[in-house]
């Protein structure tokens, strides 16, 4: 191979593993470290948004502090590839794990807190709560459009429509939805979470 077409084939074989390079699952980090994903090309990163999440630690922690970011950091991960598999939303999570929490929360400021309560340290929570820091929940647009008990947003009426029928609407109440607000550990199924992004997605687009 000539010298002049060493350079312009590296640089083909660049650009050829960036295009088909995708964006990668979040891991669990410290602040200093977070996970992000990796980047993507330019024309691609001004279609979809991606969500990535760091879990505090602690510098020194106990036995229950690493088994319980052991058990956050399955769920989180699960929950995030699924979200940026089936969605172009965009979040920056912070995790904690708090166990004085009951159960789970999150806040549309970013944060999701974990208990200490290990049946809640699943996908199916993971994926709660990062519905409310997009906004289930806790946004103008939930109040405007969810406030009545009935979901409003064409989008995502539609698409509940197109999973269970012509009668199908989606309720809303406390802070939640359903079918498919993942509510409750036996809500859980991959058609039921694939769903729930799905009807996530579609109340952005509404204006949550």
């Amino acid at each position: 191979m000539s010298p002049r077409k060493a350079p312009r084939k590296a640089l083909i074989a660049a650009l050829t593993a960036a295009l088909l390079a995708g964006p990668a699952v979040a891991q669990a980090a410290t602040p200093q470290t977070a996970s992000q994903a990796a980047p993507t090309p330019a024309r691609e990163r001004a279609a979809a948004a991606t969500i990535t999440w760091s879990l505090v630690r602690a510098s020194n922690p106990t036995e229950d502090q690493r088994t319980a970011y052991d058990a956050i950091t399955r769920a989180m991960n699960a929950a995030v590839a699924r979200y940026n598999n089936l969605s172009d939303l965009g979040k920056t999570i912070t995790v904690r794990y708090e166990p004085g929490v009951p159960t789970a929360d999150g806040n549309i400021n970013g944060t999701i807190r974990f208990g200490s309560n290990r049946s809640y340290m699943t996908e199916r929570t993971a994926l709660h709560e990062i519905a409310h820091t997009i906004g289930v929940g806790t946004s103008s647009g939930w109040s405007r459009l969810g406030g009545s008990g009935t979901w409003t947003g064409g989008q995502a009426t539609a698409l509940v429509k197109q999973y269970d029928g012509s009668g199908a609407k989606i309720s809303t109440g406390g802070g939640h939805f359903w079918p498919y607000g993942l509510n409750f550990e036996n809500e859980m199924s991959n058609t039921a979470a694939d769903r729930h992004v799905n009807l996530v997605a579609a109340m952005v687009r509404d204006g949550l």
